[in-house]
C-alpha cells in the first residue's frame, strides 16, 4: 500500500521528515511518501498554529492524493482532517484521533503526555473524564523541543509522574515524541501500555482498509 504521510511542520532535515514514514514502513510494510507543510518550523502547538496549518495540510493532501492509496496526517492535533476527508476519496487518518481511540481500548485512566500548555482537541474530546493530566516539569512548548536533551528528560519525568498519579495507560499527545522513539523507552521503564500516535494511525489505517474490503459490492 502506498501511503502519504503529511508532516505538520516544516523541515529540510530529510531524516526528521522521513522518521515517521520509516516507522510506518518498518512496522506495517507501507510504501511511504512523506512531505511537510511550508512555513511552520515549530509545527502545531497552539490554536493559532493549528489554524495556520489547516489550509496547508488540505493543499498538500490534494497534491498527494493522486499518487497514494491513503493519507496519514502525522500530527496529534489532526489539522485539516475533516476538510481533507471531504475533498479526497481515499482513507485519511489523523494521528491524534487514532491515538485516542487506541488508548480507549484499555481500561482505567489515560495519562496524557505532550506539550506544556495544551492537549490536542481530538485527544481531549475523545478521552473526556478518563483523561489524566499533571502539573509536571513540562517545559516543552513546541514539538521540536522533544529533540533537545531537556525535552527528553522532561518527558521521562512527566511520564513517571503520570504513573504515580494513577495512569493505567499513557497516550503520547505529540508526534514529536514519535520522532525520538519515546514510546518504547517508556514501556520498558514504566511497564504499562504507551500509545504512539503514528503507530496508532498505522494500525487504524490497516483496520479501515480491511473494513472497506469486507463491504459488499
Amino acid at each position: 500500500m502506498r501511503v502519504g504521510v503529511i508532516r505538520a511542520l516544516t523541515t529540510s532535515d530529510r531524516r526528521l521528515l522521513n522518521s515517521h514514514g520509516k516507522l510506518l514502513q518498518e512496522s506495517f510494510g507501507f510504501d511511504v511518501m512523506s512531505r511537510c507543510i511550508p512555513g511552520q518550523p515549530s509545527g502545531v502547538y497552539n490554536a493559532e498554529s493549528l489554524r495556520a496549518a489547516v489550509p496547508k495540510v488540505v493543499e498538500l493532501a490534494l497534491e498527494m492524493a493522486g499518487d497514494v492509496d491513503a493519507l496519514i496526517i502525522s500530527c496529534a492535533a489532526d489539522p485539516g482532517l475533516a476538510e481533507v476527508r471531504s475533498v479526497v476519496r481515499i482513507p485519511v487518518i489523523g494521528a491524534g484521533s487514532a491515538a485516542a481511540a487506541a488508548a480507549l481500548t484499555f481500561g482505567g485512566r489515560v495519562g496524557v503526555l505532550g506539550l506544556k500548555d495544551a492537549v490536542p482537541g481530538p485527544i481531549s474530546e475523545a478521552l473526556g473524564d478518563r483523561m489524566l493530566l499533571i502539573d509536571g516539569p513540562g517545559n516543552v512548548e513546541t514539538p521540536e523541543g522533544f529533540l533537545m536533551p531537556t525535552g527528553i528528560f522532561d518527558s521521562l519525568a512527566a511520564a513517571h509522574m503520570l504513573v504515580d498519579a494513577g495512569a493505567d495507560v499513557i497516550v503520547e499527545a505529540s508526534t514529536g515524541l514519535t520522532s525520538i522513539g519515546m514510546a518504547d523507552v517508556l514501556r520498558r521503564r514504566l511497564g504499562i501500555p504507551v500509545i504512539d500516535p503514528v503507530m496508532a494511525a498505522g494500525s487504524m489505517l490497516i483496520s479501515a482498509v480491511a473494513a472497506r474490503e469486507l463491504q459488499p459490492v
